[in-house]
């Protein structure tokens, strides 16, 4: 199979990026560096190619019970522009992918992770009604995420928007630098920003208007390594290490977004079966008390006795310590449980903490 290049393979290798396969497209993993790249992002504005990710386009009168019934959070909730994050889950109450819903006048839009597309496609389109009709557009859009205190700022500069009037989890469609696009203001990095999904042709224009108008607060582009330790200093699942077919979504804390009181959906009643008999397991975060950090799949103890295992794991830049997120028996799961992690045959003190790890 051969591998993609987003819109902006050119512009990855002009800024020395150390690009790797990841999803089917070569990506940058990191620039100048991840801790530095990560510090930008919380301190100032970084810029970030999430092309990748899918973007599937719904239609049809029946498009809103569709969907009702494909994912766990409460479509008919939704406003026009209004975003929201939800799961699809098979019968066995397994998680399908986690994805974003956008509303729009006449259709509503679903972005799914890179490394899932084809099966989220598959698993869509298999229970979509006949009065539905879906759209793969991924090939054919740019999304690029701007993240950092600086990143409104900086985007403001090249858009007649008021972005401060797009509420987090809302979106609109408007001009930058010229370029018509959906600009939502949502991210995966618990700073303030917004994604921009366009036309793929307009990749280095867009790109090149970003990083011009973010050169006064030192801009930098972000690679897929501070993506994710960002994102794990926050507490968001990643999928196919967080969350995956042998999870669901109430012991993977999920609970907030599981609306089991709005109608049938795919998994409610195996969610429902499993809530009734008393979930087994959490995940949870935990601190290390020495200076290692865990890793994906490291055994997890009390005493010595083996509780669980860690799902992601790293050194956080901002904590300075090693942080990570795994599934402990629901005894182990309490803020304050002291556990160990067992990394290269030693076992090292941790306790579960209150999440997410950093707070501003």
């Amino acid at each position: 199979m051969e591998i993609k290049k987003t819109g902006f393979y050119e512009l990855h290798k002009k800024y020395n990026a150390k690009i790797v396969e990841f999803a089917g497209y070569y990506m940058p993993i990191q620039y100048r560096g991840i801790i530095e790249e990560h510090k930008r992002v919380r301190s100032s504005v970084g810029l970030f190619d999430v092309s990748h990710m899918g973007e599937f386009i719904v239609k049809g009168r029946d498009a809103e019970k569709f969907l009702q019934n494909l994912t766990i959070n409460d479509v008919s909730k939704l406003q026009v522009n209004q975003v929201q994050y939800s799961a699809m889950c098979y019968e066995d109450g397994g998680i399908v992918d986690d994805l974003l819903v956008y509303k729009f006048t006449d259709h509503y839009m679903l972005i799914v992770n890179a490394a899932n597309l084809q099966k989220d496609w598959d698993w869509a389109t298999k229970h979509a009604p006949a009065g539905v009709t879906m759209t793969n557009v991924s090939d054919d859009l740019s999304l690029l995420a701007l993240q950092g205190p600086q990143a409104i700022k900086t985007l403001q500069k090249l858009t007649m928007v008021p972005l401060d009037n797009i509420k987090y989890y809302w979106a609109n469609t408007g001009k930058v630098d010229g370029v018509e696009m959906l600009l939502s203001r949502t991210g995966y990095t618990g700073e303030p920003g917004f994604e921009l999904c366009f036309d793929l042709k307009y990749s280095e224009q867009v790109w090149n208007a970003l990083m011009q108008a973010g050169k006064e607060f030192d801009i930098e582009p972000i690679g897929l390594g501070a993506r994710d330790t960002l994102r794990l200093e926050m507490k968001y699942c990643l999928y196919g290490n967080d969350i995956d077919s042998t999870t669901n979504p109430l012991e993977a804390g999920l609970g907030w977004i599981t609306k089991l009181n709005k109608g049938d959906f795919i998994g409610r009643s195996a969610i429902v079966k499993a809530k009734e008999k008393g979930l087994k397991r959490h995940l949870v975060g935990f601190a290390l008390q020495d200076r290692a950090f865990p890793r994906h799949n490291y055994k997890i103890f009390k005493g010595d006795r083996e509780v669980g295992f860690v799902t992601s794991g790293t050194f956080s830049p901002m904590l300075e310590k090693g942080i990570g997120m795994g599934y402990v028996e629901a005894g182990c799961a309490d803020i304050g449980s002291e556990i160990a992690v067992e990394i290269r045959n030693s076992k090292v003190p941790a306790i579960v903490v209150e999440t997410p790890f950093y707070k501003h």
